[in-house]
């Protein structure tokens, strides 16, 4: 119960010595919980029972793999640290209304590269136009579909639900990247 922050808490419902029997398998049923046995091993009717209710049984010798399971769980429960990490940027050299689509940047990569689904933040006369980061709908290289685009190279970008380019505009290329928390 130690490992417990603001954010997770851990609650130990039973705690007792001897075999895992059929109430702790109830019990952990019930709690939607899992049951661990520190030296102990369960009786065959509460294995029976833990297959049937579908409730897992963990068993250890050591006390540290509890802390250390226990503690893996619940970092795994905690929601990750979302960064930005820019990994290109692209001036827009003209722009085309393309019907049934809406609007197509002509670009040139400056640095970096252009993904496929990145995410792009608008900057006009170093302001920032767009007040959250818009998603790439489309990158053409010529008249194909492209994954990524690297720099020097041009190609064409439309944005989803954001029609206000201008020649001009830079596009800085946004990558999200997912990073573990860990508890403190």
């Amino acid at each position: 119960e130690k490992l417990s922050t603001s954010e997770i808490r851990l609650n130990v419902i039973r705690s007792s010595a001897g075999a895992i029997i059929e109430s702790d398998i109830t019990l952990a049923s019930a709690s939607a919980a899992l049951v661990i046995g520190f030296n102990v091993r369960p009786t065959p009717r509460a294995l029976a029972l833990a297959e049937q209710e579908k409730v897992e049984i963990r068993k250890y010798n050591i006390i540290y793999d509890v802390v250390d399971d226990v503690r893996d769980a619940m970092e795994g429960m905690l929601s990750p640290i979302v960064k930005e990490v820019e990994i290109g940027s692209v001036e827009v050299r003209d722009t085309f209304k393309v019907p049934k689509i809406g609007l197509i940047a002509g670009c040139y990569v400056l640095d970096g590269k252009v993904k496929r689904n990145s995410l792009v933040r608008v900057i006009r006369d170093n302001i920032q136009v767009s007040k959250t980061l818009i998603r790439l709908s489309s990158l053409k290289r010529f008249k194909d579909d492209a994954k990524e685009v690297a720099a020097g190279f041009e190609c064409g970008i439309g944005l989803e639900n954001f029609q206000d380019l201008r020649v001009g505009d830079i596009l800085e290329i946004i990558e999200e990247e997912k990073v573990a928390r860990k508890l403190r």
